[in-house]
């Protein structure tokens, strides 16, 4: 799967040569990110005008329509977690409410979809990564700071600075004692 910066988004099979299936063309906002679900049958990408929108994968068109697209940050839409079976959804980003991590029902109509919306990250949120086991978010932010959420309780746990800049990128190991954050600096 593949995105780029004229919005477009396109996907690939290791042993053909050209595009299996085009999944939007060019002339949207930036892709800044897209991911599978666990089971690899639906793709999303998030953009810089706060959309997020999924599609089917095993499409048969060359150009499918996707099945969900609302926007979910009024500026950008910078990250986003399939969560369980892929009909909850945590995205990041920055609106002007600094609502800027939330937690979406992709089971409802769009108008009744937003379930919570964490008011953090001055400046928006720029990295999600969500833990299973342990049912938690965690966030990053423009400023440096890293959230963490329970998801279950719909709370923020602890907010710290981790670093002087962004934070760019989160990972977890597979355990989930430990997290590693990285930073613009």
């Amino acid at each position: 799967l593949t995105g780029a910066q004229d919005g477009s988004v396109r996907m690939f099979e290791w042993t053909r040569p050209q595009q299996l299936v085009c999944f939007q063309q060019a002339g949207n906002a930036r892709v800044t990110r897209m991911y599978f679900n666990a089971q690899g049958n639906k793709c999303g990408v998030a953009d810089g005008e706060g959309f997020l929108s999924i599609w089917q994968v095993n499409q048969t068109t060359s150009n499918p329509k996707p099945y969900l697209s609302w926007q979910c940050h009024s500026k950008t839409t910078s990250d986003f977690a399939f969560i369980t079976s892929s009909s909850l959804v945590a995205t990041s980003g920055q609106s002007n409410d600094n609502r800027n991590v939330c937690l979406w029902d992709t089971l409802v109509s769009s108008g009744n979809s937003l379930i919570h919306a964490f008011t953090c990250h001055d400046h928006g949120a720029t990295v999600l990564q969500y833990a299973p086991k342990h049912q938690l978010l965690i966030s990053g932010g423009r400023k440096g700071y890293v959230c963490i959420f329970d998801i279950r309780q719909r709370q923020i746990l602890f907010t710290f600075q981790a670093h002087e800049s962004a934070v760019k990128a989160l990972a977890l190991d597979p355990s989930e004692d430990y997290f590693v954050t990285g930073s613009a600096e």
